[in-house]
């Protein structure tokens, strides 16, 4: 009697310590690795409909995972569509829009909550390997903003010697923590020498939640390949690094598994804007939308996304519900139970969408696309309504070897000439002119039928949200400040 009540205690006791494992497995905070590159176009990836690039790898993820088609950047350029990604905010809450340099005094302000930060409240270790762009002087730092590790560059990496046009750049500088290791490295070592980190990162750290975020820096011009992944392709160099990208995301996700880490880990996979057209045959394509980076058309600002977290995100799916870079942060921090920050935040929880319960709908009434302080184009459902504004175009046919439109014609242009002009003289743009125009992108996701007129009352619901929209954040179109726009980092 005695033996049968000490076996009882005994497997009581097993019991309930296997219900408790299960108990805390269920209560880990899930891992999140975010692989944001530069520069890819939404139809340069094969689950997304490239045909003479394999993604082998991409297209895996989605299978197993979900593939987003209507992912929204806040604008079409690399620093403001990274501080929204970070914050959650849109770009000009903060006071970051267009691509600061090496000149800039400005960056990401101290007060600014990033989703690193919070995720370290949750005992999170965090990484940075590639490219962070939100302010190069030691105060704008990732090390202080959140991240524990980084490696890689402050800004674009045509910011240096390599740029085709302005001649007088510095050296790009290649950081590790806040030291500079190296000038002018090895541009087509990028993506080996990142995802190397990446991975030995994901082995010091299995043993606890971590957040690794992975900017690559290409397919940004200058665009290069490492020896392994010339000619690969059938779409040329550019194709090559797209090629080796995609590796990229295999050698992440085979570490995943053989750290037996899969399985509560979301990976998310994505653009910070759309291609840049005028640099032709180095650059990508949008394909069926229209333009591409520095514009708020579609082609600028909808970019590929995928997402993949076994059991959690349903498999083989196509999700068409609006999402934005910018419900990262809020989505997130609730999945892992971080508090959000105590200013405000313009993105909202859509885990609901991406984990597929039914019905879900997009939690915003409208989404806006900001060009600098220029409220250029909002959505709502399925329309699309543009304000009157200037906008960038390819001057001419495209560029070849490197080199953008119009590149014979050019004069070099300083790298400190703002505005759209600036732009345009320094990447072989010509600047044109949309009037208010409304389109269905349901059955117009080419933006190329007017159907204002139409609409009238259509119109008129989205400018009546446009204008709630100018009181929290400004339009400089409409000469409006904003009373939520909170001061840049700034140093003199």
């Amino acid at each position: 009697m005695l033996v049968r009540r000490v076996l009882l205690a005994i497997l009581l006791t097993g019991l309930a310590a296997t219900s408790h494992c299960r108990a805390a497995d269920q209560t880990t905070p899930p891992n999140i690795v975010l692989i944001f590159v530069d520069d890819l176009g939404y139809s340069d990836v094969g689950c997304f409909g490239a045909k003479d690039i394999r993604t082998p790898n991409i297209d895996r993820l989605a299978a197993e995972g979900t593939r987003f088609t209507s992912f929204y950047v806040s604008q079409p350029v690399c620093t403001a569509s990274r501080a929204s990604l970070m914050t959650g905010c849109y770009a000009n809450r903060v006071g970051l829009s267009g691509a600061l340099n090496h000149t800039s005094k400005v960056g990401i302000h101290a007060d600014e909550v990033l989703l690193p930060e919070l995720l370290r409240q949750r005992g999170y270790a965090t990484a940075i390997f590639g490219k962070w762009h939100l302010g190069h002087r030691p105060e704008f730092s990732p090390l202080k903003h959140g991240f524990q590790e980084f490696l890689g560059i402050p800004y674009s990496n045509d910011n240096g010697p390599l740029h085709p046009v302005v001649k007088t750049i510095p050296s790009l500088p290649w950081i590790d923590g806040e030291k500079t290791a190296e000038l002018d490295p090895d541009q087509s070592q990028f993506t080996q020498r990142l995802t190397e980190h990446a991975i030995r990162f994901l082995e010091r750290h299995r043993d606890q939640p971590f957040f690794l975020y992975v900017p690559h820096i290409m397919p940004h011009v200058p665009i290069f390949a490492s020896q392994k992944f010339k000619g690969r392709s059938g779409r040329g160099l550019y194709g090559d690094v797209v090629e080796e990208l995609d590796w990229s995301v295999g050698a992440i996700i085979g570490a995943l598994k053989r750290l037996n880490l899969e399985d509560n880990t979301l990976v998310i996979f994505t653009s910070d804007n759309g291609p840049f057209l005028s640099y032709g045959e180095h650059a990508g394509t949008a394909s069926p939308f229209r333009e591409g980076k520095l514009t708020t058309f579609e082609g600028g600002v909808r970019t590929p996304c995928v997402m993949w977290f076994p059991e959690k995100i349903p498999a083989g799916r196509t999700c068409d519900e609006p999402v934005a870079s910018i419900d990262l942060l809020p989505t997130l921090a609730k999945l892992v139970g971080a508090p959000l920050p105590k200013q405000p935040i313009d993105g909202l929880d859509v885990w609901p969408i991406l984990s597929g319960q039914p019905n879900a709908r997009t939690p915003h009434e409208s989404l806006l696309f900001f060009s600098g302080d220029e409220l250029q184009a909002i959505r709502s459902g399925d329309w699309k309504l543009h304000f009157a504004h200037d906008y960038l175009t390819v001057a001419g046919p495209p560029g070849r070897a490197g080199k953008p439109a119009n590149f014979e014609k050019m004069q070099p242009k300083s790298i400190e000439e703002s505005g759209i002009r600036g732009i345009a003289s320094r990447h072989g743009y010509e600047v044109r002119r949309i009037e208010q125009s409304l389109f269905n992108l349901k059955d117009d996701p080419g933006e190329a039928h007017n159907v204002a007129k139409q609409n009238p009352d259509v119109v008129r619901r989205l400018e009546a949200l446009a204008e709630k929209a100018r009181e929290e954040l400004g339009d400089s179109i409409a000469n409006r400040r904003g009373r939520g726009i909170r001061p840049v980092g700034r140093v003199d």
